[in-house]
Order: C-alpha cells, then structure tokens, then sequence
C-alpha cells in the first residue's frame, strides 16, 4: 500500500457549531478510532485538519495508509469513512481507523480488470458492478488493487466474488456479489442473429 502524511490538531469542542466553524476556516472534522474502547465500544480521539491536506487522500482511487500526526503524536491509520454534504458534495467529515503490524484491517481494495473479455470481442459490453472489493489481513500484506482476469469472460456471462481467491488474503465481500459481467449489444444480437439466419 501506498503511503501519505498527514497532520492534524485535536478538537477541543464538539458538536455540529464547532463543526461548522472548523469547515469555514477550511478544516474537516474527524475521529480517529483506535485500541481504546469504553463499554466495549471504540472510542474515538476527535480531532481537526486542513481540507488542503486531507483532497489528496479524498479525491484518489488509491488506497493509503496514513501518517497521521496529531499534536506531535505519531499514528498509522487507514481512512474508513468520509460523509459528503449531499448537494454540494463537500466532505463534512472523515473516520480514521489506528492500524499496527499484527492486527488484521477490513478495507476496500480497487478491482482492475486484466485481458481483453472474449465477449467484448464478440461485440458485447463489459459492466463492471462494483469498484472495490473488501478483504481482511494485516496491512502490510493488502496490494493496492486486486487483478480479475476476464479474457475467458463471454456475453451474458460474469464473474461473482465467490470465484476469486488472493493469497494472503480473506475476502469480506459477499460470494454471491458480481464483480464485472458481458451484457450483450443491439450490435452483437444483429449479428448472432444474422450468423443464425445464414446457417
């Protein structure tokens, strides 16, 4: 996984005004959730930074672990979550989750599609359903997107999560979720049909 640095200052008041503020002085809210629970629930360090620094990390199709200093305190993170305002699109605020050497992580991995489809050389279309796929393991072992083979691919066929398999890695995504499928074209049913009609 790619790496990237970030900083930030913890919040000293909460709630939706101070949020407010922090935004019109161009900063983001966000939590980041680590080790220490109260009640058995995660316990979330709240702290603010610069929408300057934080649009690398927001706008990128990678995936990054996080330097995260937070008032001259170290931390390596992944981003979980972002809210975005929903008309503007602006990022309201961000989750961070704390991350170590040993301890497994759930995250979403960008599926790219190798090979030329036999469908869309057939003259059908490749859709691809889902963008990213979940996988557990620790976080030195997770790429930076997972590779799905789709030469052998043909028209109204797909591909399901159940059959892909990445060592090292578990998968967290449902088996039965289809990453990418061949739908057929007016074009390619024209031509099927026309192959039938000349047999």
């Amino acid at each position: 996984m790619k790496e990237i640095s970030l900083t930030g200052k913890k919040r000293a008041e909460l709630g939706k005004k101070s949020s407010k503020a922090l935004r019109k002085e161009g900063f983001i809210p966000c939590n980041l959730y680590g080790e220490a629970k109260e009640d058995g629930k995660p316990v979330a360090l709240a702290f603010a930074s610069s929408f300057s620094e934080l649009r690398k990390l927001i706008y990128t199709p990678h995936i990054y672990v996080v330097n995260l200093t937070i008032d001259g305190v170290a931390h390596k993170a992944v981003m979980k979550e972002i809210q975005f305002h929903p008309t503007t699109d602006a990022p309201l605020h961000v989750d961070f989750y704390e991350i170590n050497e040993e301890k497994a992580i759930t995250i979403g991995i960008p599926v790219n599609l190798v090979g030329l489809a036999q469908g869309v050389r057939d003259g059908g279309r490749m859709n691809l359903s889902i963008r990213k796929i979940n996988v557990t393991a620790p976080y030195r072992q997770i790429p930076e997107r997972l590779d799905v083979d789709v030469t052998a691919l043909k028209i109204g066929k797909s591909i399901k999560v159940g059959e892909l398999s990445y060592e090292g890695l578990e998968i967290a995504t449902g088996k039965d979720v289809i990453v990418c499928s061949i739908k057929m074209t007016r074009n390619a049913a024209a031509a099927a049909a026309a192959a039938a009609n000349a047999e």
